[in-house]
């Protein structure tokens, strides 16, 4: 008797995605018993996914720093990863004004008398430098400060490296909780698909007039953008550094892409990016590396959407943006990605910061507020697939650095 084939995780998030938008739009009158009775048991999953990320982060840094057993290879696989991307990110916000630019003139007018907006928290480089260094060895993990957890398993992971033989019981002891964590993390992604629904319905079924309403045209224009970004540069960066066919790299991206735009969240998508990329090929411990890194600064799709909504507001405010402008706004976007949380929502900050650095009235994000979560999904999604791209040009790079020095020693 033949084994009846089991679906593949990402057919099962497909499946899980397309029944929540059916479902969403039907409950589209009666979006409160979505937010009552749907909603929480999608908030259970992300929390179960959040609980998840700190540990699998820290003890596969930790492992993955011990066994390259080099300092130097952490530093140069540190110094590509910040360079891809901030590169991909003044990609991104040019792309965004690119596409900001040709929607201009179908963009409404949306009257802009009586519109106030609080930005909730402020971002300034120093207090960006200054909080990735952690102060509390439990409070990051408590947290969830992904930055802070980075730094500390470099310093965790460094200081294993120049202790030495003395070691290896820590280092054991160490790989056992990794392994320990990958399989917790497995568990809890087995039930992807079931919150995958449960968070895509209630927004569906709360936004789903306001996608067809006076917005649809910044919505079309952010998400061609988003495409245009995801299958220009990352195809072209994953087939020429990365070494990766394209379609290959999307197909293997497909569950963690399908998860980040149900979840708009960065960190939440972690674990399953993780298992994404070492399956297309990429190493461990450059991915435990890279990927919470990106998750904390790679913000391609949040760049886009700055440069989308910065044309958007400015032509509600019958302000036309100069090309000293345009270059500003490149910067700013640029710069403040790095140190902006990957959690649903804050790219506000980083909109208000750009917004400001062109002289536009801070207001104007109150135009968009409404309709966030629909850009955030489509941003969250570009975001995780960069990270994805960044590691596995990483690996290949390093891989042939690795392959040319042994080379060299044989000769």
């Amino acid at each position: 008797m033949k084994e009846k084939k089991k679906l593949s995780l990402a057919m099962q998030i497909f499946i899980a995605l397309v029944l929540a938008i059916i479902v969403g739009l039907l409950l589209q009158g009666h979006s409160s018993i979505a937010e009552n009775y749907i909603k929480p048991f999608g908030t259970i999953f992300l929390n179960l996914v959040k609980f998840i990320v700190v540990p699998v982060v820290l003890f596969s840094i930790m492992c993955g720093i011990i066994s390259m057993s080099d300092i130097k290879q952490v530093g140069s696989v540190g110094l590509k990863t910040v360079a891809f991307y901030l590169c991909t990110t003044a990609f991104a916000v040019s792309i965004g004004l690119f596409f900001g630019s040709i929607f201009h003139n179908l963009f409404p007018v949306v009257a802009t008398a009586d519109l106030s907006y609080e930005v909730k928290g402020s971002l300034s480089l120093m207090d960006t430098i200054v909080n990735i260094f952690p102060s509390n060895f439990v409070q990051p993990m408590v947290e969830a400060n992904m930055l802070q957890v980075i730094v500390m398993a470099l310093i965790l992971g460094f200081a294993i490296i120049l202790v030495g033989e003395k070691t290896h019981r820590v280092v054991s002891a160490f790989n056992d909780f990794d392994a320990i964590f990958m399989k917790c993390m497995e568990m809890v992604l087995s039930l992807s698909p079931i919150g995958v629904f449960c968070l895509l319905c209630p927004v569906i079924a709360v936004n789903g007039p306001k996608i067809i309403g006076s917005l649809a045209m910044v919505l079309l224009a952010a998400y061609i953008a988003y495409v245009a970004h995801a299958v220009v540069v990352y195809s072209l960066t994953v087939k020429l550094m990365g070494g990766l066919s394209p379609i290959k790299f999307f197909k293997g991206m497909l569950p963690a892409i399908m998860f980040a735009f149900s979840s708009a969240s960065s960190v939440g998508t972690l674990p399953i990016n993780m298992e994404c990329t070492e399956k297309l090929g990429a190493k461990k411990e450059i991915a435990a590396f890279v990927l919470p890194l990106g998750a904390t600064i790679n913000m391609d799709g949040t760049a886009i959407y700055q440069g989308i909504c910065a044309i958007f507001i400015a032509s509600c405010y019958g302000i036309h943006l100069t090309l000293g402008q345009m270059l500003t706004i490149i910067l700013t976007a640029t710069l403040a990605s790095i140190g902006t949380a990957g959690v649903p929502g804050a790219g506000m900050i980083m909109l208000a910061m750009v917004l400001t650095s062109v002289g536009l009235p801070v207001d104007g994000i109150a135009l968009v507020a409404g309709v966030d979560r629909i850009f955030d999904m489509g941003r969250t999604t570009v975001n995780i697939t960069g990270d994805a791209a960044c590691t596995i040009v990483v690996s290949n790079l390093e891989a042939k650095k690795q392959a040319k020095l042994a080379a060299k020693s044989e000769a």
